[in-house]
């Protein structure tokens, strides 16, 4: 007989999102405008006015999180509303608002995450210093850290700092850092990177220095990646883009500095990274109480696709193939529970310290036609699948998890403003244009997430 693979009472099952994704209210009590809040609807996209409206309805939201026995809401603060200008005075009623939010999750057995920064940098930082490009904007947000690690502290235990860090060393930096000019450059990214990579480590260190109870780590979009062949140059760029995107963001947050290969690729291209003598001190005193990364897919890469001379940190843009083992979605993303377990097994085999995937799920097109339940049993099968991934990891290989978290289990606009590609067990009505009811409708994942997490995924 096979014996049931028991996690400790203290796991964390819970939700994942972000503040532009869920809480609407973008020109209410004092918030001032960021990035997000400016940007247009287009055929296929929403704007950011009013996602799901949980800035009045975190009450009905957080019930439907209890039903489910999550005991973990990882959110965002949002910078523009705690800190209108991003470096001018803090309004209060930001602040407030989180703290109704948090004592509610506190309320009913839920214990918060915080993560400071989820791409939506103040409009007035990204016009006049063109966001993290600037060492000005770095002190700010500093600032800002340090303000909410402050007051939120006592009752928040667990903090993040950027939302998929390994993201600022991609061409998606400049969507995200509040970049509004520039040509782009290698130069540019690789500077950007360094400058929120400074911002982590100084709020890190801020906590370790301060906050003995008080949790932190780095958390990144993993890039499990496979050769597209077993030649040797597919391997080794497979190999290349691990270090670069995985081992380079979290090999900074332990306090070990930017790997070798990184740094000489730099030095070989002249590329620039403004890292001063100060940093250098800062980073050395760099640790991580947890690693955390996000989840959805993984990629096959061929060396024969990606351009001469082309960067590492580059390679996916050009070098992605089609997967031809696994099943993919509707927006061919692969769905791979055992490159699941891969990440899982790797980070902490190779940094030995308890590892936390706070993002995993799959974009489906769903439409709720006012009467009928929603069968949702392909997302069924793929949380099934991964949390099943996820024990294999903990009781085959050894490797210390300390929760699982969805991503946006209550249907929220996707990160490119598409509400038509859902991740939510909960359905919200209301579709890219038309806001209708925004009635929450759960579906049929819902009651089996019920089911599984009253146990602790006992019987998975």
């Amino acid at each position: 007989m096979t014996k049931k693979r028991k996690l400790p009472s203290t796991f964390f099952w819970g939700n994942s999102v972000s503040s532009m994704q869920t809480e609407g209210a973008w020109n209410e009590d004092g918030k001032g405008l960021s990035v997000y809040d400016v940007r247009p609807a287009t055929d296929n996209t929403t704007d950011w006015h009013v996602a799901i409206d949980e800035y009045h309805r975190y009450d009905e939201d957080l019930d439907l999180m209890k039903d489910m026995h999550m005991n973990m809401y990882r959110v965002q603060i949002s910078w523009s509303r705690v800190c209108p200008d991003g470096d001018g005075d803090f309004n209060q009623k930001g602040i407030d608002f989180y703290d109704r939010l948090i004592n509610a999750m506190l309320k009913r057995g839920i214990e918060p995450m915080i993560c400071l920064y989820h791409f939506d940098m103040p409009l007035n930082l990204a016009k006049k210093y063109n966001g993290f490009m600037s060492r000005h904007v770095v002190d700010a947000f500093v600032r800002f850290g340090k303000k909410m690690i402050d007051h939120f502290s006592d009752r928040v235990k667990y903090w993040i700092v950027f939302n998929e860090h390994n993201l600022y060393f991609q061409d998606e930096v400049f969507n995200i850092s509040g970049y509004e000019k520039g040509d782009k450059s290698l130069d540019d990214m690789y500077t950007i990177f360094h400058h929120t990579m400074m911002c982590h480590i100084q709020l890190a260190n801020y906590i370790h220095e301060n906050y003995s109870d008080v949790k932190i780590g780095g958390m990144l979009a993993y890039q499990q990646i496979y050769p597209a062949t077993s030649k040797p140059a597919d391997v080794w760029a497979a190999k290349q883009v691990q270090e670069f995107l995985n081992f380079n963001i979290y090999d900074a947050d332990t306090g070990r500095g930017y790997p070798p290969e990184v740094m000489q690729y730099a030095k070989n291209h002249n590329i620039k990274m403004d890292i001063t003598d100060e940093d250098k001190e800062i980073i050395k005193k760099a640790k991580a109480d947890f690693l955390a990364f996000s989840y959805y897919s993984s990629w096959v890469l061929s060396s024969d696709k990606i351009p001469a001379g082309e960067a590492p940190n580059r390679y996916l843009n050009e070098g992605g193939v089609e997967s031809k083992y696994v099943k993919t979605n509707d927006w061919d993303w692969a769905i791979d529970p055992l490159g699941f377990r891969n990440a899982i097994t790797t980070m902490y085999n190779h940094y030995r310290i308890p590892i936390f995937p706070i993002e995993n799920g799959i974009g489906l097109k769903e439409t709720w036609d006012g009467k009928h339940m929603i069968e949702d049993d392909e997302r069924i099968a793929y949380h099934r699948d991964h949390i099943k991934a996820m024990k294999d990891a903990i009781f085959d290989d050894g490797a210390k998890v300390l929760g699982y978290l969805g991503w946006g289990l209550i249907d929220i606009p996707s990160s490119h403003a598409d509400m038509e590609k859902r991740y939510g067990a909960v359905y919200v009505n209301r579709s890219n244009h038309d806001l209708k009811d925004l009635k929450r409708v759960p579906k049929k994942s819902f009651y089996w997430f019920q089911k599984v997490l009253k146990d602790n995924g006992d019987e998975l």
